[in-house]
């Protein structure tokens, strides 16, 4: 079990990963040796994520989920396939986490006397100012 929050622990079943090669450089290493990690978690028939949760990870995934609802992160960071595959799954856990986070809510507030007057009064002047522009020149 993967730890994300107190409340929320994905499986690693629910993890799917395969290996490809990486691109970038790296000599000859590159041509030969699958060292980038691509995982694959499927949010939507994910039982050990709420549904608010699912539908914000949805929003933050963008381009990285499919239209079937998986999540797919690449990891090609490091030369070293097991630092790619701890790579993968911290971003997964980190965006996971950031999904239930829910926005503080808004408290609306009203302006204050001092800031009403200070609006009016630029008010005033900005029209002062148009007012001037447009004001015929008067000759003695």
């Amino acid at each position: 079990m993967i730890r994300v929050t107190p409340s929320i622990a994905i499986d690693e079943a629910e993890l799917e990963e395969s290996f490809i090669r990486a691109s970038g450089p790296g000599g000859q290493n590159v041509n030969k040796v699958e060292t980038a990690v691509q995982l694959r978690f499927d949010v939507r028939n994910s039982p050990s994520l709420p549904d608010y949760v699912k539908e914000k990870l949805a929003r933050l995934a963008g381009r990285r989920m499919t239209n079937e609802g998986v999540l797919v992160i690449t990891a090609q960071r490091f030369r070293v396939q097991e630092r790619n595959r701890e790579d993968a799954v911290a971003r997964l856990v980190e965006l996971v986490r950031e999904a239930t986070e829910r926005p503080k809510p808004r408290r609306p507030t009203r302006p204050t006397l001092a800031s009403k007057k200070r609006r009016l009064e630029a008010k005033g002047r900005r029209a002062d100012i148009k007012k001037g522009r447009s004001a015929k020149p008067v000759f003695d």
